[in-house]
């Protein structure tokens, strides 16, 4: 009776998370990202530095007219530095800012290959010393023996971060009155 109960607990949490991620590689470990977060996936590329933000905020890029601000998930996640190499991407994802859903670059090691995962085999995520990397954390998912941590790329870059590229919007006052005005006739 009690391992039922624990069993549809299990599956309602997984339930939420379930679907198909695309699996990444830092410092040798397998990371999800969830497939519907990510627009495309590129190499390497030449990064403009921006001034004034953390050390995983490596700048931004040019991609087809738009600047998309980068960030170095082994950085962000404070596992030190490792040179690029031929399977270095950048993986251009969409992340909820104030001002709606937004590009954002993450660098990952390597990229391997999209996993359906079903709900009811995802885990809590586990505990963390640092507060900071359990709030990104979806949960855990066992794949072929090995252990895949399911990213939360939501809250991957902090509001602040986000808001340093993607600055909210602001109605002046000039432009509400201009929104409750009658438009003219044509």
């Amino acid at each position: 009776m009690e391992q039922g109960k624990e069993a549809e607990q299990a599956e309602r949490r997984g339930s939420d998370h379930g679907g198909e991620y695309l699996t990444v590689f830092l410092d040798g470990e397998a990371y999800g990202i969830s497939i519907l977060s990510v627009r495309e996936i590129i190499g390497m590329m030449r990064i403009t530095p921006a001034p004034e933000t953390s050390e995983s905020v490596k700048g931004v890029i040019a991609l087809r007219g738009k600047a998309i601000p980068v960030t170095d998930l082994r950085a962000r996640f404070m596992m030190g530095h490792s040179e690029d190499t031929y399977r270095t991407s950048i993986v251009v994802v969409e992340v909820q800012s104030a001002r709606g859903r937004v590009p954002v670059g993450v660098i990952v090691d390597a990229v391997s290959e999209v996993v359906n995962i079903r709900g009811t085999d995802i885990e809590d995520a586990p505990w963390f010393e640092t507060p900071y990397k359990a709030h990104c954390i979806l949960g855990t998912a066992r794949m072929a023996g090995t252990i895949m941590i399911l990213l939360d790329i939501d809250r991957v870059l902090d509001s602040e971060e986000l808001n340093l590229f993607y600055p909210p919007r602001k109605i002046g006052s000039s432009q509400r009155n201009r929104r409750h005005k009658p438009r003219p006739n044509l």
